[in-house]
Order: structure tokens, then C-alpha cells, then sequence
């Protein structure tokens, strides 16, 4: 059997090949379009069960298949793998394209809203035909037949222009890499960084003499940017970096087609053009209708009144910078490459510790574990591990399978974890969903049974490594730990959601400036000594994080808080701005425009040649188009949902009773009503943005 057609439990990761991908689409959207249009041909009144339904059911089979085709795609691309995915790419998008512009199936939603079923349909199931209604028009269900063509043409041309950006910065990232032979060149970079570099070029059969191999993944990339002593090494890494996928980077390796600027170009165009056929002003009024912004206006004016509040603290985090960059480490002029490695040392001097200090208190052996007891005894939960079997596959040795379960000890949710960067995965870190919760009926029974959630958790964070030959566990600094408490945020949105109706269950539904509340919410646990003493251990000598330790890290927790915020501000205003009021088809170039925006926000301006627009994965591949701010408007409603925990007092900030709310009223709920509702619900009353900045040391 075709293991992409096999619905009967977990996906089966080992099975899969990349000659299973055309069969299986076919098949699934002949099964989705023959019940479409067996949906279409009803003359019977449009109800929930025998119209909604059944093409619910059909359209989830064929979003769980394809979703283990881009998960894999993402995490263990190759070229076989690539290819099926790039081929079926256009046929998924143009099934859904026809879906959302079909006047037919619109008109019977239309029905189904006016019926008097509608009045007694469960909340959840009201919000999921209010929604449709919308994506109908949001896709071009009432265009002209003459227009609809051309738009879901766009729609294709889009889909195939997001997986190229991805591609071409995989294929960049991967295909640079810097060979060092002198030790003496490798000054102040730490020794798990040296191990690491030294296996990559013992492994790299290109490589012929001993050295250390360098590049730009994450875990090779930051400590040489952070700690090496060599400002030669820190420069040349950063140029490589900061010209990933563009013009410069291609001409160095002779593949002109890794360029994303000319994807840019053409997905702006093709965005602005959808806009218009729709009948808005700009693609930014198409990307919030379904958020809980109102308008690009309101959007701009948040993001400038919080840049107004972080600047004079981002021009003084700059200057003092500065000038300890002058006087202590003899760099009168501070360059973009010397920003990581100068206020690591300002951290050091200021506050006693570093980094790579108390990276040695973070083996993945105490922090999981420490994780998952913080969220048990918030949520009365349970999580263990489970180990691979023929009924649980995982598509790499290093990922790790878990299960869920809840007082009663029955399954919730399980969740797979990938936490280790490689070649054939694409860089940060995501959570995405595997299967969603919901009710499935049985009619010959009579009965009905939930369907269990899983949630993939993939991060890009140094592996084990054998040092003195014995295996080291994988040690995370403290900023990788926060990036996995905000990946498991996510996760526990999925995963603990109540919700029985597949559209508003999970992170389905929720609006995308929202969609961060739980995430960034779960990132202030970790600066709580109550949970971070119980997920500590030092690597060689045994002992926890020690009080002291802790006290640093906490006063240094807003060390240049005012430079990180702005940074922010700057690409989420870059974003809203490439897609209100900036003309692609304009003299202006993407480049002149952020170059405009950073002059009237950023304290820090990078060198002419950096690129940063061609490796902003998150707006031209990722979902975030014309919504980057929502990681700021969702950090004001977490940092006030959080509000609520530090108000039970600071040693009992993990609050059950407060941990049961928050469940019940955010992560339960999903998409099945607004966001704002569900906060008000959670908090009381509407947010404010006081948290925000007391958490970031920003508070007047």
C-alpha cells in the first residue's frame, strides 16, 4: 500500500519514497474532486453533515498526505525528494485555487448561513462557515469567470516562486563553507564549536588535510560571529551570511539562479496584482481581514509608537557599545561583523558570565525533561517518550517521538521532536501540525471516536559529539532553550485544543497576529528560577545552574533589549511597507526601501552589500506576508497573559489553578472564537502593552 494513502495511525516516515508523491496526489484529488462535485449536484438543502462533511473529510486525507511530503521536503530534502515535491506543488495549489473560487459550493455556504440549521449549529461550527465565507472571497469566488483563470494562475505562480526562495537559500546555505588549517586562527571560539568544526572536516571527504570546517548553519555559524577573536574569520563569515541567494552570492559560485531578488520582485508584483483583481488597495488589506489588525494604518502606528519607545534605549545600548568597543577591544570603527563579538565581551565584563558559560548547565539530557515537568504541573498532564516501532516511524535517527496523556492517562496528543541542524534541513524553527484533532463519526456504529493531534517540532541546534571518545550530549544555550520553549508553545496549541470540528481545532482558524500568544507566552518561563533549577545540570562537573549564576542572567536579560526590539520594528515595518505603499513596479527598488525605513528607525545600519530581504524566508515563503508585526502584537497579549502567573508571586509563578485558565481559555478554544475574546476570557479584560515593556526593561 501507497504509505501516503494509509490513514490508519502515524505517518510511516521510513516508507515513504519519492516515487509514492505523483501516485498518491492523484489519487487523493480524484477522490476530493469527485466528492466536490457530488457536493455541487445535490439538490437537497446544504446542511453540515451531508454537504460540509464529506468534503471536510476528503480535503484532510489530502492535507495530512501532502503534509509529510513538505515536512520531509523541509527536514530531509534531496534532489528525488525535491523534484516530486516541485512537480505535485502546482497540482495541490491549483486544486485548492478551484476550490476557494467555486461559485457553486459559495452559494451553498451562503445557504447553509441563511438556513435555520445555522442558529443551531455549535459555536465552533458557526465560526467555521463565518470563515469560509470570508476565504471564498478572499480566493476570488466572486470574480468574473474571465478573472478567475488569471487568478488562480497567480495563486500557482506564487506557490512555485515560495518553494524556489526556499531552494535557493537551502542550496546557498549549504553550499558555502570555510576551511581553517592554522589553530592559531580559531582564537576565543569555544571548544564544542572547535569539536564540531573538526568532525565537519573530517567528514567532508572534499577535505583532505586536518582543520576545521565552518558554515553558515546555525550552530557553525553564531559561535564564529560571537566568540572568535579573528576579525578576518568574523568578516568573511558575515559577507557569506549576509549575501546568501543573491546577486553577489551567485556570482561567487557561478550559479545565477540561486538570485531570490528576482523572486522578490515577481511574488510582489503577483501579490499587489491579486489584491487589486480582489478589490483592495494593496496585498496588505487582503493580509488583514482574517488578522485581528484592522488596517496597515493601525499596524504602521503601533509598530512607530513602540519603535519611539525603544529607541532611546536602543541609542544608548549603541553607544555604549561603542565605546567599549573602542576602549577595550581597540575597534575604533564598530562593523556589522564585530556587533555579536563585542557585546559578547561587553556581557562578560558587565555582568560576569557568558554565553558559553552557562551553555555547560543546558544538556537536551535535563532540559527536556525540565520542559515537560513545567507544563505537567501547569496543565495536569503527563508527557513520555515512546520508542520507534513499525507503528511509529521517524524520518531520521536523532528525531525523538512522544505521547501525551491526560489525569486519566489516556493518549491527548503526541508529538515528534527534530532538534539538530543538518544539510538537508532548511534553517530556524517551526512547529507544524501532523494530524489535527477532531470528532470522527461512525455511521454503521452509531458511534464516534476523537482523532489523537501530533505536532512536529523541528529546531536547528548543535548535535551530540564525541569528544575524547565519549559522546557529549547536546548542549543549548539559553537563547536555543527559549526557541524550544516557544516551538513547544506552539506545540501545546495544537496538541491540548478541546475543539472537535477540524477548521477552528488547534492553531486552525486562530488569526495569524494571535497564533504567537502561547508561544512567546511560554518563553517568560524561562527566566523563572523555579523551572529553570529543575532543567540544569553542569556537563562535566554535575551541579545545577548555580543562584548566582541565575541572578546574572536575569539582570543581563534586557542587555540591549532597545537594539533587539528596533531590530524587529525594523523588519516588520520593511514587511508592512513592501506590501501597502511600495510600488513593484516602481523605479524604487526592495533594497532603497529598507534602506529608507532603517534610516528613520535602526541605530544600526549594515554594510551596502548585505541582502537581508533575500533570506527573509518568513514574508516571501513562509506566511508572514504583510504579518511579520504579529510577533510583536502577539508579545504585548503574552507578556500580559504572563502577567497573570507573576501576580501569584515569584515562587509560585507556576500556578495550577491560573496554568488550568490559561488552558481552558486559550490553548483549548483554538480558532473557535476571536482571539480577543478568548484573551478577555483568559485575562479579564482587553490587553495592555505595560507588560510588554516592563519584560523588556523599557518601562518609563
Amino acid at each position: 500500500m501507497n504509505p501516503l494513502l494509509d490513514f490508519s495511525g502515524l505517518p510511516r516516515f521510513t516508507d515513504i519514497r519519492p516515487e509514492h508523491i505523483m501516485p498518491a496526489v492523484e489519487e487523493l484529488l480524484h477522490d476530493c474532486r469527485d466528492i466536490v462535485a457530488r457536493a455541487r449536484a445535490a439538490i437537497t438543502l446544504p446542511s453540515w453533515q451531508d454537504f460540509v462533511q464529506p468534503v471536510v473529510d476528503a480535503n484532510e486525507r489530502l492535507s495530512r498526505a501532502w503534509g509529510q511530503v513538505s515536512h520531509l521536503n523541509a527536514v530531509m530534502n534531496s534532489a528525488g525528494l525535491r523534484d516530486a515535491y516541485n512537480t505535485n506543488l502546482p497540482r495541490i495549489t491549483q486544486y485548492y485555487a478551484e476550490l476557494s473560487q467555486d461559485q457553486v459550493l459559495f452559494n451553498k455556504f451562503k445557504q447553509l448561513r441563511e438556513s435555520k440549521e445555522f442558529n443551531s449549529l455549535a459555536p465552533a461550527r458557526k465560526k467555521i462557515i463565518e470563515n469560509q465565507l470570508r476565504d471564498f472571497r478572499l480566493g476570488g469566488a466572486e470574480l468574473a469567470p474571465e478573472n478567475k483563470t488569471r487568478f488562480m494562475h497567480i495563486q500557482e505562480e506564487l506557490s512555485a516562486l515560495s518553494a524556489k526562495f526556499n531552494d535557493n537559500l537551502l542550496d546557498a546555505t549549504n553550499d558555502f563553507f570555510l576551511f581553517i588549517e592554522h589553530e592559531s586562527e580559531l582564537s576565543g571560539i569555544p571548544d564544542d564549536a572547535l569539536h564540531a568544526a573538526r568532525e565537519a572536516a573530517v567528514k567532508d571527504p572534499s577535505i583532505s588535510a586536518p582543520g576545521w570546517k565552518f558554515t553558515l548553519h546555525a550552530p557553525s555559524y553564531l559561535p564564529v560571529m560571537q566568540y572568535a577573536d579573528n576579525r578576518t574569520l568574523r568578516e568573511n563569515m558575515y559577507r557569506a551570511y549576509a549575501t546568501r541567494a543573491s546577486e553577489i552570492d551567485s556570482l561567487a559560485h557561478g550559479a545565477s539562479s540561486w538570485d531570490n531578488m528576482l523572486l522578490i520582485n515577481q511574488i510582489l508584483q503577483l501579490r499587489q496584482e491579486e489584491a487589486k483583481m480582489l478589490g483592495f488597495d494593496c496585498y496588505a488589506e487582503v493580509s488583514l481581514t482574517p488578522k485581528m489588525a484592522d488596517s496597515p494604518k493601525q499596524v504602521l502606528n503601533f509598530l512607530n509608537e513602540l519603535a519611539a519607545k525603544a529607541r532611546p534605549y536602543a541609542e544608548r545600548d549603541l553607544a555604549e557599545l561603542k565605546q567599549f568597543a573602542a576602549t577595550k577591544l581597540g575597534l575604533e570603527k564598530l562593523e556589522s561583523w564585530d556587533l555579536a563579538y563585542a557585546s559578547e565581551k561587553l556581557r562578560m565584563e558587565r555582568y560576569a558570565f557568558s554565553d558559553q558559560e552557562v551553555k555547560q548547565y543546558f544538556p537536551e539530557s535535563k532540559v527536556l525533561p525540565g520542559m515537560f515537568k513545567l507544563v505537567e504541573a501547569l496543565y495536569g498532564i503527563s508527557i513520555t517518550q515512546v520508542e520507534p516501532s513499525p507503528e511509529i516511524q521517524c524520518w531520521h535517527p536523532d528525531v525523538k517521538f512522544f505521547a501525551i496523556r491526560d489525569s486519566k492517562g489516556d493518549v491527548i496528543g503526541q508529538f515528534y521532536i527534530d532538534l539538530y541542524a543538518r544539510p538537508s534541513k532548511r534553517g530556524g524553527a517551526w512547529m507544524d501540525d501532523a494530524i489535527t484533532r477532531r470528532r470522527i463519526e461512525y455511521p454503521e456504529t452509531r458511534k464516534s471516536a476523537i482523532q489523537t493531534p501530533v505536532a512536529y517540532l523541528t529546531c536547528n541546534f548543535s548535535a551530540p559529539m564525541t569528544v575524547n571518545s565519549q559522546l557529549r550530549p547536546a548542549l543549548f544555550t539559553h537563547d536555543e532553550v527559549i526557541v524550544l520553549f516557544h516551538e513547544f508553545g506552539h506545540g501545546l496549541h495544537h496538541l491540548l485544543t478541546q475543539v472537535e470540528d477540524l477548521g477552528v481545532s488547534g492553531i486552525n482558524g486562530v488569526e495569524w497576529d494571535a497564533v504567537e500568544l502561547p508561544s512567546q507566552f511560554m518563553e517568560n518561563f524561562c527566566w523563572e528560577w523555579e523551572v529553570l533549577r529543575h532543567m540544569t545540570i553542569h556537563i562535566d562537573s554535575g551541579t545545577p545552574l548555580p543562584r548566582e549564576l541565575f541572578d546574572k542572567m536575569l539582570a543581563a536579560k534586557n542587555f540591549q533589549s532597545g537594539l533587539q526590539t528596533l531590530r524587529q520594528i525594523e523588519f516588520a515595518l520593511f514587511d508592512m511597507h513592501l506590501h501597502y505603499d511600495f510600488d513593484p513596479h516602481g523605479e524604487k527598488t526592495v533594497l532603497q526601501l529598507l534602506d529608507e525605513i532603517r534610516s528613520q528607525v535602526a541605530v544600526v545600519i549594515p554594510p551596502a552589500f548585505n541582502r537581508f530581504p533575500n533570506s527573509f524566508s518568513h514574508i516571501f515563503a513562509g506566511g508572514y506576508a504583510a504579518g511579520y508585526y504579529s510577533y510583536k502584537w502577539a508579545e504585548v497579549l503574552s507578556a500580559d497573559a504572563y502577567s497573570l502567573f507573576e501576580e501569584s508571586g515569584a515562587d509560585q509563578v507556576v500556578n495550577a489553578k491560573v496554568g488550568e485558565r490559561f488552558r481552558n481559555e486559550i490553548l483549548a478554544v483554538g480558532g473557535s472564537r476571536a482571539a480577543l475574546e478568548s484573551f478577555i476570557a483568559f485575562r479579564g479584560r482587553e490587553p495592555k502593552i505595560d507588560a510588554l515593556l516592563r519584560h523588556s526593561g523599557m518601562a518609563t
